[in-house]
C-alpha cells in the first residue's frame, strides 16, 4: 500500500487530496478546493497531478468545500468510478457544490464584463450541470459497517465528530490498513457525537490544524459569546458572524436556543443569510439519528435551534440586501466562514467602518483570507473596489472550533491500540511541526510531515 500526497500537504490546510495505490488499484481520499488568496485559489484550475481517468474510486471524509470542492472537476476531466461517502455527506454534497458552481459561474461572468480586448474568456471551474453529473456517482455508506468498494478492498467509516456526516476512513487491503482522519472534531461539540477512538492501523494519516495550541474551555467560550452579544447590545450595533453553512451555523443556533433567555436574545433579529441554509437545516433534521443525547434534548425543548422565534432565513438576494439597511439590533450569520467569498463580505463592507458593530470569528482563518487579515488586526481592507477602515470590534472565539486542539488530537491518538506511525497533513507548518514533536515525545512514534508529491509506503 502506498500513499501519495496531492493536497493539504506541505503546510497547507485546504485542498485535501490523497492518492492510495494498493491491490493494483488507485483510490482517492477527498478532492478538495484550495482556499485562501486569489493566487492560491487559481491553482484549482490547474491539471491534477494524476490522470483522473486512472482513479478507480473516490472516498470522501466530509462535505466541506476544502474536501469535496474539486470533485465535479475530477469527473469532468475523466473520473468515472464510484464516489463513496457517509449518507449525510451524500445529502450535503449537491447543496455545497451547487453553491460553489453558482459562485464560480457568477465570478466568470463578472470577470468577462471587464475583459480587455484580446484577453481569453473566463470560464467557471465547473457548472451546476457538472455537479449533477458527479452526483450520479455517489454511493452512501453507514458508520461502522465494512463495505467492499473494489475487489479485495474494504472501507469502514468511523465518526469524526467534525460536521454532520464527517468520517474517518479506514481502508484495508493486501493485509495492510490505513486510517485517514479527515478532520477530527472536539469532544463535547454540540449536536454531534464525539470522535470514535482509532482502530488498529498500520499508518494514520492525521490532520494537524490546531497541532500547536489548545482551545479555550468550551463553557468559558460559550460564556464569552454571551458577553460579546451583551456588549454589542449596549453599543447599539450589529453583530456579524462569518460562518460556514454546514456545521458552525447550526452550532451557533444551538447555543442561541439553549441560552435564549439568559442572553436576552429576544430583542435581536437573527439572520441566517445563506441560500443554502434551509436546505442544510433540512438535512440535519433528516439525520437526527446522528445527534448526540444532549442535542436530542434541545431539539425536544420549547425553543428549537432552527425555529427560534426571531430567526429569519434569508434566501434571496433582495432579502440579503435588506439586512444592510439595519444599523443596529441584528445578528447576521453568513458565509463564508473565512470571509473569502459569499454574502458575508457585503455585510462586512457595510459594518466594518463603525465602532458600534462587532465581528465575531468562530472558526479557523486560513492564510491569505480576509478573515485572517481581520483577525491579525489590519487597519483597513479593500472590498468591492473600496478602501474600508476597520473600526468595528473584532473578536476571535476559538473555543467553538470544529477541529480538535493539540490536546484533543494527542488524546485521540493515545487511544490507539497499537500506536502506529503517523503522517501529518491539513496543518500549517508551525502547527504540524509542534504536533509531531509531541507525538514523538509522548509515544515514541515515527511522524512524517507530508509534502506535495511525496510517496509513503504503508
Amino acid at each position: 500500500m502506498r500513499i501519495e500526497f496531492h493536497g493539504a500537504a506541505g503546510g497547507e490546510v485546504t485542498g485535501s487530496c490523497h492518492l492510495i495505490e494498493v491491490a493494483g488499484r488507485r483510490i482517492l481520499f477527498d478532492c478538495g478546493m484550495v482556499q485562501g488568496s486569489r493566487d492560491a485559489e487559481a491553482r484549482n484550475a490547474e491539471p491534477f497531478a494524476f490522470d483522473p481517468a486512472s482513479i478507480d474510486a473516490l472516498v470522501l471524509s466530509h462535505a466541506h468545500i476544502d474536501h469535496i470542492g474539486r470533485v465535479p472537476l475530477l469527473v469532468k476531466r475523466g473520473f468515472k468510478g464510484p464516489i463513496w461517502a457517509q449518507a449525510a455527506t451524500c445529502d450535503l454534497f449537491p447543496i455545497m457544490l451547487l453553491d460553489a458552481a453558482s459562485l464560480a459561474e457568477r465570478s466568470a461572468e463578472f470577470d468577462n464584463r471587464d475583459r480587455a480586448p484580446g484577453e481569453p474568456e473566463a470560464v467557471p471551474l465547473y457548472t451546476a450541470a457538472d455537479v449533477v453529473v458527479a452526483q450520479k456517482q455517489l454511493h452512501p455508506l453507514a458508520y461502522e459497517t465494512d463495505t467492499t468498494i473494489l475487489p479485495g478492498m474494504t472501507v469502514r467509516l468511523h465518526e469524526a465528530g467534525h460536521i454532520l456526516g464527517s468520517a474517518m476512513i479506514e481502508l484495508r487491503a493486501d493485509g495492510r490498513s490505513l486510517l485517514f482522519t479527515g478532520d477530527v472534531g472536539m469532544c463535547g461539540t454540540p449536536i454531534l457525537r464525539d470522535p470514535a477512538p482509532p482502530p488498529r492501523a498500520d499508518l494514520i494519516l492525521m490532520e494537524s490544524t490546531y497541532g500547536d495550541r489548545n482551545h479555550k474551555d468550551r463553557a468559558a467560550t460559550v460564556a464569552e459569546l454571551g458577553q460579546i452579544l451583551a456588549a454589542a447590545r449596549a453599543d447599539g450595533g450589529n453583530v456579524v458572524i462569518p460562518a460556514f453553512a454546514v456545521g458552525r451555523s447550526q452550532e451557533l443556533l444551538y447555543w442561541f436556543a439553549e441560552h435564549f433567555g439568559d442572553w436576552n436574545l429576544a430583542p435581536w433579529t437573527i439572520f441566517l443569510d445563506s441560500p443554502m441554509a434551509a436546505k442544510v437545516m433540512a438535512v440535519y433534521d433528516s439525520h437526527e439519528e446522528l445527534f448526540d443525547t444532549d442535542a436530542a434534548k434541545v431539539w425536544a425543548g420549547r425553543i428549537k435551534p432552527f425555529k427560534l422565534p426571531n430567526l429569519r432565513v434569508s434566501e434571496s438576494v433582495d432579502e440579503s440586501k435588506a439586512i444592510n439597511r439595519i444599523h443596529g439590533g441584528a445578528i447576521v450569520i453568513a458565509g463564508s466562514g473565512m470571509a473569502n467569498g459569499g454574502r458575508v463580505r457585503h455585510h462586512l463592507a457595510n459594518n466594518l467602518a463603525f465602532a458600534r458593530n462587532h465581528v465575531v470569528f468562530v472558526g479557523y482563518q486560513a492564510a491569505g483570507t480576509l478573515g485572517r487579515l481581520l483577525v491579525n488586526g489590519v487597519p483597513r481592507v479593500r472590498l468591492f473596489g473600496e478602501e474600508i477602515p476597520v473600526r468595528a470590534q473584532i473578536h476571535t472565539v476559538g473555543g467553538l472550533s470544529a477541529h480538535a486542539d493539540q490536546q484533543g488530537l494527542l488524546d485521540w491518538y493515545g487511544a490507539s491500540p497499537n500506536h502506529p506511525p503517523v503522517a501529518l497533513a491539513h496543518g500549517e507548518n508551525p502547527a504540524r511541526e509542534a504536533l509531531a514533536v509531541e507525538l514523538k515525545r509522548r509515544y515514541g512514534v515515527t511522524v512524517t510531515l507530508s509534502q506535495p508529491g511525496m510517496r509513503l509506503d504503508v
